[in-house]
C-alpha cells in the first residue's frame, strides 16, 4: 500500500479541503480524487456522519475567485416572456391586461384601428393595437378558437396622422347641426339660387319637404311658422318666417319674396314662397321701372311666369304642397295649379305605386296637395257646407294628376265626432283653420252672453280651438308618406343639389318659354 507521503507531490499543486477532498478542476472538469485509507482505519470511520462523501455540485466563481451561492440556477430554465407592445402613441396610456387562461376564448377578439393609423403605421403595428376591454395575453403557440375581426372607423376626418381620434371631436361629428332660429333665402327676389342652406343639412335620407302656395295675404308665412317651430302665443315678430306687418298690410304690399328655407330638428324642410299672381309685385315692377328680362315683354307676363316657375319647382322637389286660401273659392287659383302641373319638369317616378288622383300614371312624380282653408268661419264647419266644399274641389281637380285626395282627412282627427266616413262621398285633402283669436276677442264673446253665470264659461265657437286644429294639421302632415323624389334615394344634401338642378332647369325650360311667348 502506497501512502501519500511516499509520493513526491508539490504542496502548491494539490490543495486539499477540510474533508480530505481535492479541489475541483485540478484533474480535469468533473473529476475528483479520493484519498486512499489504510485498511486498519476503515472500521473506525462513521459512514453516516460528516466524513461521508457528498455528491459533487459545481460552484460558480466570480472574476475575483470568490465562491458564489450554492442555490440551484433554476432561473435559467424559465422561458422568455412575450410582451405585446402598443404603438408609441399609446404607450403612455396604461391598459390593464387580464391573466392568461387556458380555457378557450368565448368571444372573438376585435381589433380596432382608425383609418389614419392604418395609413401612417405598418400592418404589424395596426394589428397589435388591441383595446383594453378585449386585450388578452396568450402563451406562445396558442391560437384563438374564435375568428378575429378588424373594424376600421369610416367617415371620420383625419386630425393627425398616426394618432388616435379625439373623443370630443368624434362626438361633435355625431351631433346634429345647429338649430335654425330663422329662415334663410333659398331663392332671392331676383330669382337666383342661394347656397347658404347646405350648411344646415346632413347626409341622411329620412327627410320630409313641405312647400306652400297661395295668393297674397292668405297667411302662408304664419301657417308655415306655426307648423314648423312657433306657437300662437308667441309674438309674430319672432316667427321663423317673417309675417306681414301691419304697415305692409296698409300699403297692400307682400312680405315674402322668392323662396325662404327652414329645417326643423325633426329633419322637415319648410319652403315658404312669395304670393302667386301678386298685384303688389306687379305694382312694384311698374312704378319702379325695373328692367325686365329680355325674354319678357310685359310686366304682368313676367309676374305670372315667376309664379309658374315657383309652383312647377315645388311640384318637383316637395313631398307635400299646401295650397292656402282665405275664402272659398277662387277659380283662377285652380286654373293656375293645373297650368303649373302641365309645365313642371318631367321627372321619372322611382316606383309605379304612386297613383294619382285622376288616374294611375307611374311615369312621373306628383306631390301630395293639401287645400288649407285659412280664416274659416263658423258656418264653414257645418257638415252640409263641408260636404259641398269637398265636392267642388273634387270636380275642379278631376283631370289633375296631383295627389289631392286620400292622404289627409278631418274625420280621422275627431274634428267632427259622430260623423261617419260615408258622409263625404268624394273626400279630398281639405283642412279648415279658423281665425286666430286674441284674448280680447274671447273676453268680448263671453261678456256678450248677458248672463253672469254664462260669462264664466268659454264662448261657443262651433269648432275646436285654433291651437288644437294646428296640432292636428301638423301631426297629419308629418305622418304623410315620403316617396322618392327621383330614381335614387336622396339625402338632405343630395336633395339640395337636386333642387338646384331643377330650379336651373325650370328657368331654362323650353315649355315655359313657349308658354310666355303665347301670353304675349
Amino acid at each position: 500500500m502506497v501512502r501519500f507521503s511516499d509520493r513526491n507531490w508539490p504542496l502548491s499543486s494539490a490543495p486539499m479541503s477540510e474533508s480530505g477532498h481535492s479541489q475541483p478542476g485540478m484533474y480535469g472538469p468533473g473529476r475528483r480524487r479520493r484519498r486512499r485509507m489504510e485498511p486498519g482505519l476503515v472500521g473506525n470511520l462513521n459512514l453516516s456522519g460528516y466524513g461521508r462523501e457528498r455528491d459533487y455540485m459545481p460552484r460558480d466563481r466570480d472574476p475575483y475567485g470568490r465562491e458564489c451561492s450554492d442555490d440551484p440556477p433554476s432561473f435559467m430554465m424559465q422561458k422568455v416572456p412575450i410582451i405585446l407592445a402598443k404603438p408609441p402613441s399609446e404607450r403612455s396610456k396604461q391598459a390593464p391586461a387580464t391573466a392568461p387562461t387556458s380555457t378557450p376564448m368565448e368571444k372573438p377578439i376585435v381589433l380596432m384601428k382608425s383609418r389614419e393609423e392604418g395609413k401612417g403605421t405598418s400592418g404589424a403595428e395596426g394589428v397589435s393595437m388591441v383595446p383594453s376591454a378585449v386585450a388578452k395575453v396568450e402563451k406562445e403557440g396558442q391560437r384563438p378558437t374564435q375568428p378575429v375581426y378588424q373594424i376600421q372607423n369610416r367617415g371620420m376626418g383625419s386630425s393627425a396622422s398616426g394618432s388616435m381620434l379625439d373623443p370630443v371631436a368624434g362626438l361633435a361629428k355625431l351631433l346634429p347641426p345647429e338649430r335654425m332660429k330663422h329662415s334663410i333665402k333659398l331663392v332671392d327676389d331676383q330669382m337666383n339660387w342661394c347656397d347658404s342652406a347646405i350648411e344646415f343639412l346632413l347626409d341622411q335620407t329620412d327627410v320630409l319637404v313641405v312647400g306652400i302656395l297661395g295668393l297674397q295675404g292668405t297667411g302662408k308665412s304664419t301657417m308655415m311658422s306655426l307648423l314648423s317651430a312657433n306657437v300662437p302665443e308667441e309674438d309674430q315678430r319672432s316667427y321663423v318666417f317673417r309675417a306681414q306687418s301691419q304697415e305692409m298690410k296698409e300699403r297692400g304690399g307682400n312680405q315674402t319674396s322668392g323662396i325662404d328655407f327652414f329645417i326643423t330638428q325633426e329633419r322637415i324642410i319648410f319652403l315658404d314662397t312669395q304670393p302667386v299672381l301678386s298685384p303688389a309685385i306687379l305694382d312694384h315692377l311698374i312704378n319702379n321701372d325695373r328692367k325686365l328680362p329680355p325674354e319678357y315683354n310685359l310686366p304682368h307676363t313676367y309676374v305670372e311666369m315667376q309664379s309658374l316657375q315657383i309652383a312647377a319647382f315645388l311640384f318637383t322637389v316637395c313631398h307635400v304642397v299646401i295650397v292656402v286660401q282665405d275664402w272659398f273659392t277662387d277659380l283662377n287659383l285652380y286654373r293656375f295649379l293645373q297650368t303649373a302641373e302641365m309645365l313642371k319638369p318631367s321627372t321619372p317616378s322611382p316606383s309605379h305605386d304612386s297613383s294619382s288622383s285622376g288616374g294611375d300614371d307611374g311615369s312621373e312624380y306628383y306631390p301630395q296637395v293639401v287645400f288649407l282653408q285659412n280664416k274659416a268661419k263658423r258656418e264653414d264647419f257645418c257638415p252640409r257646407n263641408l260636404k259641398q266644399m269637398h265636392t267642388v274641389i273634387d270636380k275642379l281637380m278631376m283631370h289633375s294628376h296631383l295627389r289631392y285626395k286620400g292622404t289627409l282627412s278631418m274625420l280621422d282627427c275627431n274634428v267632427f265626432p259622430g260623423l261617419p266616413y260615408s258622409f263625404l262621398d268624394s273626400e279630398v285633402n281639405l283642412f279648415l283653420i279658423p281665425c286666430l283669436e286674441t284674448d280680447n276677442d274671447e273676453a268680448i264673446s263671453r261678456a256678450g252672453t248677458g248672463f253672469p253665470l254664462f260669462s264664466m264659461l268659454p264662448g261657443y265657437k262651433g269648432h275646436p280651438s285654433f291651437q288644437s286644429l294646428i296640432n292636428k294639421l301638423r301631426s297629419q302632415i308629418m305622418s304623410m308618406a315620403r316617396p322618392q323624389l327621383s330614381h335614387t334615394i336622396l339625402t338632405e344634401k343630395n336633395w339640395f343639389h337636386y333642387a338646384a338642378r331643377i330650379w336651373d332647369g325650370v328657368k331654362k325650360s323650353s315649355a315655359l318659354s313657349e308658354y310666355s311667348r303665347l301670353l304675349g
